[in-house]
């Protein structure tokens, strides 16, 4: 199917998400109104490029004027089945419908199937990625190990004593794992752990490469907290597949018009959730689209991978950055001078230093690091090291990413 007639494939749902949308969403009616538009206006995916897109910034802008959810939901709350927060902070709602996330195709293109014991190492704290995840784990009929974020040693045990046969989280995370089990005496190559699904950071070459050597079949993801799966690889590994029950678009960074085959720009997508309708919502992710049939067969267009961020915002273990956030912890010390996030990757590990230039030379630095540290984690959910300078250039980022992707 070539790219134009898929996504003609969306013209009446995207008239009948609109027409809903403008009709039960306060905020999605102001903007059709502030664009001079109707809902008879948009017939088709392709009308919809005379709407501007809604950034993140956006709906943190609207979520803050208009809380909980900016005039967005489409549905009273109580119809909801849970909320979730996101880095912004962001107010996600997921409705009480089965795999809301839609993540069931991917898991099962990845090799996922009924009965497999599947160890779910997403977080299940306020962010909605191990919800997510495991929604779409029991769509499929798979038996959930909810690990989260937790003690590798205890999730080792429960993985050896259950028969894990397959793991969904960060593809450097899984390689932790793997390497403290054999640090505890285990045999990871003869676990019957046998397929992995692994989003939210980059998987280089070299890492899949390291962990396919476990006997593992590594597949990838791409979604963000607001919109659930909007890629995912097949057998052939080459690309990301464009899911078929959301519009991904790839659009102009400055114009928000759809670009052709190719051709970088940002990924932007309309959902068909009658709760929470977004429509035209720019995940600030880049890629561009490959048209070429795919040799496994389905019919639907693929994402190149990932190709930077549209804004300064930078994920960091699975999570963003936002220098806005940054700024807005490190105002609350008048005895930090200057200071600069700063990203590096050693091992396929992320890592977060803060360097600091304290506004008192002799004040105490044990002190006012641990007070730092203890800030950046409880308001950013990372934890950093603290790193003390003398000086810091006047033109330095606020966010320094250093890593390279070999």
């Amino acid at each position: 199917m070539d790219v134009a007639t898929f996504y003609a494939t969306f013209d009446e749902r995207v008239h009948a998400i609109v027409a809903h949308a403008y009709a039960h969403a306060p905020a999605t009616r102001r903007r059709f109104e502030e664009a001079g538009l109707t809902p008879n206006a948009i017939r088709s995916a392709a009308d919809l490029a005379r709407l501007p897109v809604l950034r993140k910034d956006d709906l943190i802008a609207l979520q803050q004027a208009d809380p909980p959810f900016g005039g967005l939901l489409a549905v009273e709350p109580a119809r909801l089945r849970r909320v979730f927060q996101s880095p912004g902070p962001i107010n996600e709602p997921e409705a009480d419908v089965a795999d809301y996330w839609r993540w069931a195709p991917a898991l099962e293109a990845a090799g996922f199937r009924p009965g497999d014991i599947v160890l779910n190492a997403f977080s299940y704290h306020l962010t909605p990625a191990g919800a997510m995840f495991e929604s779409g784990l029991r769509a499929l009929g798979c038996v959930v190990l909810p690990g989260g974020i937790g003690s590798q040693e205890q999730q080792i045990e429960a993985m050896v004593r259950l028969g894990v046969t397959g793991y969904i989280g960060l593809p450097s995370y899984l390689k932790a794992l793997l390497e403290k089990a054999e640090a505890l005496g285990h045999d990871p190559h003869r676990w019957p752990l046998r397929v992995a699904f692994v989003t939210a950071e980059p998987l280089p070459p070299s890492l899949r490469q390291h962990l396919q050597g476990y006997g593992l079949t590594v597949r990838q993801g791409y979604g963000t907290a607001e919109a659930g799966n909007l890629g995912y690889e097949c057998e052939e590994e080459a690309g990301w597949h464009l899911p078929e029950d959301a519009l991904v678009q790839v659009c102009d960074i400055n114009t928000g018009q759809p670009l052709p085959p190719g051709q970088t720009g940002e990924v932007v997508v309309t959902l068909f959730h009658e709760a929470y309708p977004l429509i035209r919502f720019g995940t600030g992710d880049l890629s561009a689209l490959d048209p070429e049939p795919c040799p496994c067969g389905r019919p639907t267009p693929r994402l190149v991978g990932w190709q930077g961020r549209v804004g300064d915002a930078v994920k960091v273990r699975g999570m963003f950055l936002h220098p806005r956030q940054a700024a807005e912890v490190m105002a609350r010390f008048p005895d930090v001078a200057a200071w600069q996030m700063v990203v590096t990757r050693e091992a396929h590990v992320d890592y977060l230093t803060c360097r600091v230039v304290p506004a008192d030379p002799g004040a105490d630095r044990e002190a006012l690091a641990e007070r730092l540290a203890r800030a950046i984690r409880d308001a950013l959910r990372f934890r950093a090291e603290i790193a003390f300078v003398e000086a810091l250039p006047a033109d330095a980022p606020p966010i320094l990413d250093q890593r390279t992707w070999e």
